[in-house]
């Protein structure tokens, strides 16, 4: 992967923790800065890898349809591509434009279709189908963990004295 590449995922990852992390700090306001440095740093390499993740994913699933392994290699991130998914974890950052970013996710999943058709010669919408069964899966584990995470760390209320 290029640096530009890295720093791409990176600030989408810092975006879409930015747009998970915020509403929870307004509501519980006393938390440490350093807290939240820590959750927006975890949060950003988290969600950056989901989304590097994303083309292999989408490449794993087209893999078990195929009957024999094609010769080229994984489809990767280009900035081309990462381009429009950073926009899209900018507009998710204040949990403001919900279905705007889930269109803007199905077009990037649009364009991470095209060469993953190309390489593995499945039609395009089979392609597009192993490109969205990906998102969906890595979507669903990722917001498995946030919720076991948050489950594990959230601390037990205190019992009332009688």
């Amino acid at each position: 992967m290029s640096p530009a590449v890295v720093a791409l995922l990176l600030l989408a990852g810092l975006s879409e923790a930015a747009g998970r992390i915020m509403p929870l700090l307004v509501c519980r306001p006393g938390v440490s800065p350093r807290n939240v440095a820590g959750l927006m740093l975890t949060g950003a390499i988290v969600e950056g890898a989901v989304l590097a993740l994303w083309p292999l994913t989408a490449w794993t699933v087209a893999e078990l349809l195929l009957t024999s392994p094609p010769a080229d290699g994984t489809p990767e991130w280009t900035p081309g591509l990462l381009a429009p998914l950073l926009l899209a974890a900018v507009l998710a950052f204040p949990l403001l434009g919900p279905l705007l970013h889930l269109l803007l996710f199905a077009g990037v999943g649009a364009t991470l279709t095209g060469p993953l058709a190309a390489t593995t010669g499945l039609g395009w919408w089979t392609a597009a189908g192993c490109v969205a069964a990906a998102g969906v899966a890595l979507g669903i584990t990722v917001e498995g963990v946030r919720r076991l995470v948050v489950r594990l760390s959230a601390t037990a209320a205190p019992e009332a004295l009688a």
